[in-house]
């Protein structure tokens, strides 16, 4: 009979203690969920402290005072000087021909340089920034892309047949970001590419070489007294000759040729489209059949070509 009792009050007990384990599990899982949630709340602060420390060590924030997704740019003053990290870039395109310089034309300031691409070429996000801007302008940039970058600069990529990134997105230098095309107001498919300082268009060739496919240096260091003096230069040593494209010997400072072709690279020759011209006329005057013609260009045989227009023809 003991050892019946002794079992039986060893039964309570064991039900007892099992019984409240899970109520004492569940009090303190109670006790702990404000304590998560205070944590939670703590570490969101603290990470929000440090993405606006870095950013404030960012030259970006230095130059603008705001972020408006509803302008393609806006001329703010520009510092005296400033220094420009050019590294960690990306050209925008493997294209070397460049068709249009940045300067007077026409009658009016072109704000950047015209790079010659195909419809469907990929276009590049030129440093690490965020984008700022993804719309249509049918009378002038068509589809374009207005990056601001970590380095200070902002950059705009027009005429684009598709955009390939949203507005407020982060992107790194090299990302894609869009296709080449034909859009606004453009008389042929290329990249129209600006490089400007707090809304202010700076000539892209102080920085860009794309004949070369590369930077001009690890920095750029802006100076207002000089600018204009330091884009012409940049101009004639990266500049256009009167077909359109970089050659050796503007490069080289002699005289360039005033031919109507643009030679590049072995095997690649362009022609520069005058008024009046057709297809068959300029495939008459190349040498070439129009089918070769509309295979280089990606273009059909009713394709009407504009003046002004580089097209391929070998």
């Amino acid at each position: 009979m003991r050892l019946k009792g002794i079992f039986k009050t060893f039964a309570i007990s064991a039900f007892f203690t099992l019984t409240v384990q899970p109520i004492q599990a569940q009090d303190l899982l109670a006790r702990q969920a404000p304590v998560d949630r205070k944590m939670k709340a703590v570490d969101t602060l603290a990470f929000q402290e440090m993405l606006d420390r870095e950013y404030a060590g960012l030259p970006a924030s230095e130059l603008y005072a705001d972020w408006d997704n509803r302008y393609a740019h806006r001329a703010t003053e520009l510092p005296d000087k400033y220094k420009i990290d050019l590294r960690d870039f990306c050209m925008p395109t493997t294209s070397r021909v460049v068709t249009s310089n940045f300067g007077a034309r026409w009658g009016r300031q072109h704000k950047g340089l015209d790079i010659k691409v195909y419809i469907g070429d990929t276009i590049r996000a030129a440093f690490s920034g965020k984008v700022r801007i993804v719309r249509f302008e049918g009378g002038g940039y068509g589809n374009y892309i207005v990056i601001r970058h970590d380095n200070g600069l902002e950059t705009i990529y027009g005429h684009l047949s598709k955009h390939l990134c949203k507005e407020n997105q982060e992107v790194r230098a090299g990302d894609v970001i869009g296709l080449g095309g034909n859009t606004g107001r453009s008389t042929g498919s290329h990249l129209h590419f600006e490089t400007r300082l707090c809304g202010v268009a700076l000539n892209p060739a102080l920085m860009f070489d794309f004949r070369a496919q590369d930077v001009v240096g690890d920095y750029y260091t802006f100076n207002k007294a000089k600018y204009m003096a330091e884009s012409n230069e940049a101009t004639r040593l990266r500049g256009k000759s009167g077909n359109g494209s970089y050659t050796p010997e503007q490069v080289r400072g002699t005289s360039a040729s005033a031919s109507k072709t643009i030679r590049y690279e072995a095997g690649k020759q362009f022609h520069k489209v005058e008024k009046g011209e057709t297809l068959y006329s300029i495939a008459r005057k190349r040498g070439v059949t129009v089918d070769k013609l509309c295979e280089l260009n990606h273009i059909g045989k009713s394709f009407h070509v504009r003046a002004g227009q580089i097209l391929r023809y070998s």
